[in-house]
């Protein structure tokens, strides 16, 4: 059951390995004199004299953490110090000059007041820690990443506020940035008991792990690329992610909610706090909510809102957002709150003030988002093609020159992109392109065609010195599918990406680029053993459980078989029949098969065990948590028959070895 453990691991977010840093800083290049063009061109197209986010992020601050640091389970989980260098103001030639900007604003922490008895702590993890002082004790809206960072964050609002006991968690949404660290701040057993109120979205616990399940270990290597764990930290390597400075390296948690917001719009009285509910699911998440509290006028927009233009697709990978449906949401928020809201918040970056400027603020939010469905859509209604569409596409100067619709962690590009999948899917209806050649045969083909790696390399040098990164970085990717062991191919490239990122104003692709490069200099580093957590396997429903193990089995080595398993969850009362046949692993809860080929009874924490490979079957029999009646060796024929996912799968070149 390693598919869950890996899952799990990706949900912890804590990054698999890390490249040997200084290495990979030593061989890292300059800024070519097309990339110190590109930058300083951009550095003159925004209004950088426009400082009102960092007067905003500045805003009522009150303390940070003593020493920039919090302690984790295998080195820092958080670590401030080594972003000092954003503190120079003028950034560099291997950076955006407007991703520097946003850098620096991320790298703004500590503890801040927003309002009258509301406290955020921001710049300590990836997302927000919110804190509002109730009548007798504290209501927490999100317990960012990690255990850590979570207990880290309330330490520092004890230091400097009075000591209440927390009286309700609030889970803005699913992702666990927005709810792993609940266990630094209560107990499950507190959460169990309803002595601590946990609310959330409906349905958020089919989703907080769900989404992560299927395909998880693809998702946590392309996370990997997308936020850059592993990179150095440094002006030639990871800066941010531009949603926040960085993901923290904890533990993760999931403790279940206790109370769930059903309604669209609900109103609860907590501790003398009412807070106006409002249900605005397949947004940012499928499970979300934004929050007023009108005794504060106080909006909190969760993550619907930020300063920065988000994700309708991520490029770690999920379920395209519908970039329509997220705008409606806004608009609603600014018919029911605009009026009466003094100041916004969020659980990523930091708030506005004053009525008129939230209003326009989330005016720009709404219609960005309505913006790219609509053009896009338009686009590919006249013929053009997802990569057309993103070439084209050009936000008007009333967004592109306001500072929370830039793209640092969603991109024009790869939006209008992911609309065009959300209504047209993959096939662009060129027969041409409707059964291609594997990337490796392809390449070698073209490479053929176009005389030779020898001769490619010759002009893709020339035009790496004309600046023409984006294509040297295509032509020498075929290069290395078609022969990984083209050293000049793979350093040409790396050099290629390099530069693309160097100019990229949004961090995940900068994040991604600069990874690329590394691992073509130095090949994908061995698999780290990945920690499991048990806590957030409880998340995932049996049924989900057993799904994911059918997306193990390697149907050629199956085939041919028939096995069926009888399975009783003891301590549930539930029973589950699992079939392989046609090569397709199959189940389904209710009645067992008194001719099953194996039987077996256990708990779901004695599963769960097993899953994180903390016991093996055979030990959990031994035990007498597991009892297998029937054919055990049947037991074990099919779990032979599933695939151990490689972890650090290649990206960059073809895969090591042949999948079957």
């Amino acid at each position: 059951m390693t598919g869950l453990r890996k899952m799990v691991m990706l949900l912890a977010a804590s990054g698999a390995w890390v490249l040997p840093c200084q290495q990979l800083a030593a061989q890292s290049g300059n800024a070519e004199p097309a990339t110190r063009a590109a930058n300083e061109a951009f550095a003159k197209s925004l209004p950088f004299a426009d400082r009102a986010d960092f007067d905003d992020a500045r805003r009522g601050f009150i303390a940070t953490l003593p020493d920039g640091v919090v302690a984790g389970p295998q080195g820092p989980a958080f670590d401030t110090k080594p972003y000092a260098f954003l503190g120079k103001n003028e950034a560099p030639a291997t950076v955006n000059p407007s991703l520097w900007r946003q850098a620096q604003l991320n790298a703004i922490n500590g503890l801040f007041e927003v309002t009258g008895r509301v406290y955020q702590v921001r710049g300590i993890d990836i997302s927000n820690m919110t804190i509002i002082e109730g009548d007798s004790g504290l209501i927490v809206i999100d317990t960012l990443l990690s255990n850590e960072t979570a207990k880290a964050a309330l330490d520092l609002y004890f230091r400097n506020r009075p000591k209440k006991p927390i009286v309700a968690v609030i889970y803005s949404h699913s992702h666990i940035d927005h709810f792993g660290g609940a266990g630094g701040l209560i107990s499950a057993e507190d959460a169990a008991s309803g002595k601590v109120k946990v609310l959330a979205p409906d349905k958020f616990m089919d989703y907080a792990v769900a989404e992560n399940v299927i395909a998880g270990n693809a998702m946590r290597r392309r996370a990997e690329y997308m936020y850059g764990p592993s990179l150095p930290i440094g002006d030639r390597g990871q800066i941010d992610t531009g949603l926040g400075k960085a993901l923290s390296k904890g533990t993760a948690s999931l403790i279940a909610p206790n109370d769930l917001i059903k309604q669209d719009l609900e109103t609860r009285n907590i501790d003398g706090v009412e807070i106006e509910f409002r249900l605005v699911p397949g947004s940012e998440a499928p499970a979300e909510m934004i929050m007023y509290f009108p005794q504060f006028k106080l909006l909190d927009m969760a993550e619907d809102t930020t300063h920065n233009m988000h994700n309708l697709y991520t490029l770690r990978g999920a379920e395209i957002r519908d970039g329509r449906l997220w705008s409606r949401y806004i608009g609603d928020a600014i018919a029911r709150y605009g009026d009466k809201t003094d100041a916004v918040i969020a659980q990523h970056h930091w708030p506005i003030w004053g009525n008129a400027r939230i209003v326009a603020y989330l005016k720009k939010q709404r219609d960005l988002y309505e913006f790219i469905h609509d053009q896009s859509v338009r686009l590919l209604n006249q013929g053009l093609t997802p990569t057309e569409i993103a070439e084209q596409l050009k936000l008007p100067a009333s967004l592109a020159n306001d500072w929370s619709a830039r793209g640092y962690y969603g991109t024009l590009s790869h939006n209008a992109k992911a609309v065009y999948q959300f209504y047209l899917g993959w096939y662009d209806a060129n027969p041409a392109d409707l059964d291609p050649l594997p990337r490796a045969e392809e390449a070698r083909k073209q490479v053929e065609y176009m005389g030779g790696a020898d001769a490619i390399l010759k002009r893709a040098r020339d035009d790496f010195k004309a600046g023409q990164y984006r294509w040297v970085a295509r032509v020498t990717s075929q290069l290395v599918f078609a022969d990984p062991a083209n050293k000049e191919a793979r350093a040409l490239g790396a050099d290629a990406l390099e530069q693309l990122g160097y100019q990229s104003e949004a961090a995940t692709w900068r994040n991604a680029y600069l990874l690329g490069a590394a691992e073509l200099r130095h090949g994908v580093p061995p698999a780290q053993t990945l920690r499991s957590n048990a806590e957030l396997l409880k998340g995932v429903s049996i049924d989900l459980a057993f799904d994911a193990l059918a997306t193990r089995l390697n149907a050629t080595r199956a085939e041919g078989k028939h096995i069926v398993i009888n399975w009783t969850f003891t301590d549930r009362n539930e029973t589950y029949l699992m079939n392989l046949e046609n090569s397709a692993l199959t189940h389904r809860m209710g009645p067992l098969d008194d001719r099953a080929d194996a039987s077996v009874k256990l708990t779901r924490a004695a599963f769960d065990a097993i899953s994180t490979k903390q016991r093996s079957f055979a030990a959990s029999a031994a035990t007498g948590d597991v009892s297998i009646s029937g054919d055990p060796l049947k037991l074990r024929e099919l779990f032979g028959l599933l695939d151990e996912f490689t972890a650090n799968f290649a990206i960059v070149e073809p895969l090591k070895a042949n999948v079957e």
